[in-house]
């Protein structure tokens, strides 16, 4: 039995704890703060409940399988999982929308040959049959396995673009190949709008982005009842039952080593730890750069650098009355402009018209009754703005622009808002140690896309959650957690999750 320390109590670190703790580990979790989920937290006011996290989970098997391997009850007998369909709605700059169900390609087709007009539809099965060939050469070495010493063949893009034009080229970039294979902004727009929701901008991000969009519409996206802080409380008492001990209010500072290995843990108050193993769930770029061997990444990948990312501007209402019959969970309005967007962005700045996700969970338990409705808003931002400006100056007129696309989507917000509730990237850094938001991982960019590996430089020493392999995202954090397990009971001849 070997007392493993684990650092931070978000999810990937509490899937790695529970693990652990089942093949016979004593496992403690350190939380500087006073609560465990992370990213997944909650905010409570008058009867109204939201989520200041993600809204949906995609790849709940993910979740499954951590409860079916800690313990006799499965995931829906501790939450409960309901399909969201349909999946999307999307508003587009020209007035057009779409209503997509719910993992179905054929529906998906149909809707999108309806709505866009003949051709559309046909593109966007033909784009997804190309999606599915990206994400059967990417799945095991991206989500399942832990990464490779040699990376050398996930730098290179697995997307098998079409080449077109007099020098056959082929696309290079998400944006790219909206442009040359779906042929329509629309649909574009559409492709985009699943890299913008990771906080990636399409015109940087690889072809191989395309799996983001396979994922979704192929396996589809669920709601949690009660908000997905209920599955944080869940994997957290699955944790508690397995006798994982959390010490809350216990911030970490540094990872102590001893004959070039990792041997405990310095606390902010309270002094040494010591630990046979250590995992690291959170976010510590001095654990880094020190174990894990930055400097020699950015040699060999120079755009590689985690410092640098996107945040999120969560817009929360309380609004009077119900939602109307027939109304959507989750909407998309698309900015009229994606690439001017994403220039606000890499300037360090919040463009006039971002895209905005309307999140609208007709559920019972987020709201004091059902003369009542709680609607998030969701869009992509710097994590940190230039111009000597700060977020807590500029994020109620971000919020304000939010909330005016956003009326295209919910009938009468205004006049029925109550109150809101802003939250921004010093929100995130507060509840996970930066403002950025991780993207997760993807093949080619010579690299550039690939977060760091599970196992660090110094022995002892691994890393879980969004910012280490597979990278962001919930069902990337219970992957980690998978990971990370792997390598420490099965040790190097881990090959990865079965």
């Amino acid at each position: 039995m070997a007392r493993i320390a684990v650092i931070g109590a978000g999810m990937g670190a509490m899937a790695a704890a529970a693990r652990l703790a089942v093949a016979g580990h004593r496992v403690t979790v350190y939380e500087r703060l006073s609560t465990y989920g992370g990213s997944l937290g909650r905010f409570e006011r008058d009867g109204f409940a939201f989520d200041t996290g993600p809204g949906l989970l995609h790849l709940p098997a993910v979740w499954r399988d951590l409860f079916v391997k800690t313990g006799k009850e499965p995931l829906e007998r501790c939450v409960e999982l309901t399909q969201v369909d349909p999946a999307s709605r999307h508003l587009f700059a020209d007035g057009t929308e779409v209503l997509l169900p719910n993992a179905s390609r054929a529906g998906i087709v149909s809707a999108l040959e309806s709505a866009l007009g003949p051709g559309s539809g046909e593109r966007w099965g033909e784009f997804l049959g190309r999606a599915r060939e990206t994400w059967e050469r990417s799945r095991r070495p991206l989500l399942e396995e832990p990464l490779p010493s040699d990376v050398s063949p996930l730098s290179k893009d697995l997307y098998p673009a079409l080449r077109q034009g007099l020098l056959r080229r082929s696309a290079r970039t998400l944006a790219e190949v909206g442009t040359r294979e779906l042929r329509d902004p629309r649909l574009a727009a559409l492709l985009g709008s699943h890299a913008t929701a990771y906080g990636l901008d399409p015109g940087t991000a690889p072809a191989s982005a395309a799996v983001l969009p396979y994922m979704e519409q192929t396996f589809g996206s669920w709601y949690v009842k009660g908000g997905l802080r209920a599955l944080a409380d869940a994997v957290y008492e699955r944790c508690l039952a397995r006798k994982v001990t959390f010490v809350f209010g216990a911030g970490v500072t540094d990872v102590l080593e001893k004959d070039g290995r990792a041997v405990g843990l310095e606390l902010e108050h309270g002094g040494p730890v010591e630990a046979d193993v250590v995992v690291s769930g959170a976010w510590m770029p001095s654990l880094f750069e020190e174990h894990i061997g930055l400097r020699s990444l950015r040699a060999e990948w120079p755009h590689w650098h985690p410092m640098v990312g996107t945040g999120r501007v969560s817009v929360h209402l309380a609004l009077r009355g119900g939602p109307e019959a027939g109304a959507v969970h989750r909407t998309v309005v698309h900015a009229a402009d994606p690439v001017a967007e994403w220039d606000a962005i890499h300037a360090g700045g919040s463009g006039p018209h971002p895209t905005v996700t309307v999140l609208r969970p007709d559920d019972p338990l987020l709201r004091p009754d059902d003369d009542h409705e709680t609607v998030t808003l969701v869009s992509t931002v710097p994590a940190e703005v230039h111009g000597g400006h700060t977020w807590d100056r500029i994020a109620d007129a971000t919020a304000d622009r939010m909330t005016e696309a956003a009326e295209a989507a919910v009938p009468g917000l205004r006049e029925r808002l109550l109150w809101r509730e802003v939250r921004h990237p010093e929100h995130t850094r507060h509840a996970t140690g930066t403002g950025r938001v991780p993207a997760p991982a993807l093949a080619g960019a010579d690299g550039a896309f690939l977060p760091l590996v599970n196992a660090g430089s110094l022995p002892g020493l691994f890393f879980a959650g969004g910012w280490a392999h597979p990278g962001g995202g919930l069902a990337h954090a219970g992957m980690s957690g998978a990971l990370v397990a792997g390598l420490i009971v099965e040790g190097a001849d881990f090959r990865g999750s079965q």
